[in-house]
């Protein structure tokens, strides 16, 4: 595969081979090499030593990062009554029920998170197919489902993002711009991994983090060590 003089360039500094064992320095060689000419999503991916196909091995979560992913989140909550303007007051972008719902079974997925009060899940739940694909369906589990929906919408526009483990073992999550200081880089990434490790399932056995990769959009990923992730982070 071909790649540009800016890619290479950034390669011979990013130390492919090299595992690091600091986490900052990861991070200030990772805005090093994200030399592109637009705002570079920065992404972790790790390899986790569980098996999926066992549901007590499934990795699953949330996490509220504490200086947001960057990104504008287009925000649905499908509820009635009063709490449509608590909704609206908390800045969902978008808020109503059958209207939407219908709107949902046409084709319409303009929006990034969507968020239910449990009363409406008799018919969101019809959407399953529709919204499970593309990671939209609410979920309890992740505070999509509740009654509370200031404090979902104020989650999700704040920077909360959902996590979970493919088929294959691996994660992949968005922590930030390329733009954001190396402190708020360092605030996200911590966060994140101490919720992974946080929620290991009792019956992943052996090494839990694989590997720990660090990327920017069009850079070259930067490697971390798993062993010394799994340490600093532990419970």
């Amino acid at each position: 595969m071909k790649t540009g003089k800016r890619y290479r360039s950034a390669v011979q500094g990013a130390g492919l081979h090299e595992k690091l064992s600091s986490l900052p320095d990861a991070i200030e060689r990772l805005k090093t090499t994200a030399t592109a000419k637009f705002d570079e999503t920065i992404e972790v991916a790790m390899r986790l030593g569980v098996d999926p196909r066992h549901a007590e091995q499934l990795v699953r979560g949330s996490v509220v990062l504490p200086h947001g992913t960057g990104k504008k989140v287009r925000v649905l909550v499908l509820t009635k009554g009063e709490k449509e303007k608590e909704a609206r007051d908390a800045g969902a972008d978008f808020v109503g029920s059958e209207e939407w719902i219908k709107k949902l079974t046409e084709g319409w997925l303009d929006v990034d998170s969507i968020i239910a009060t449990p009363d409406m899940m008799g018919d969101v739940g019809k959407l399953g197919r529709v919204l499970g694909p593309r990671g939209l369906m609410p979920n309890p589990r992740s505070g999509t489902v509740t009654f509370d929906v200031a404090k979902a919408v104020r989650d999700v526009k704040g920077g909360k993002i959902e996590y979970r483990v493919d088929k294959a073992g691996n994660l992949h999550a968005p922590v930030g711009k390329a733009s954001f200081a190396k402190e708020q880089l360092l605030a996200n990434v911590e966060t994140f991994l101490r919720e992974v490790v946080r929620t290991r399932p009792p019956a992943a056995k052996g090494q839990y983090i694989r590997s720990v990769t660090l990327s920017s959009t069009m850079g070259p990923p930067v490697r971390l060590d798993p062993a010394t992730v799994q340490a600093s982070f532990k419970a």
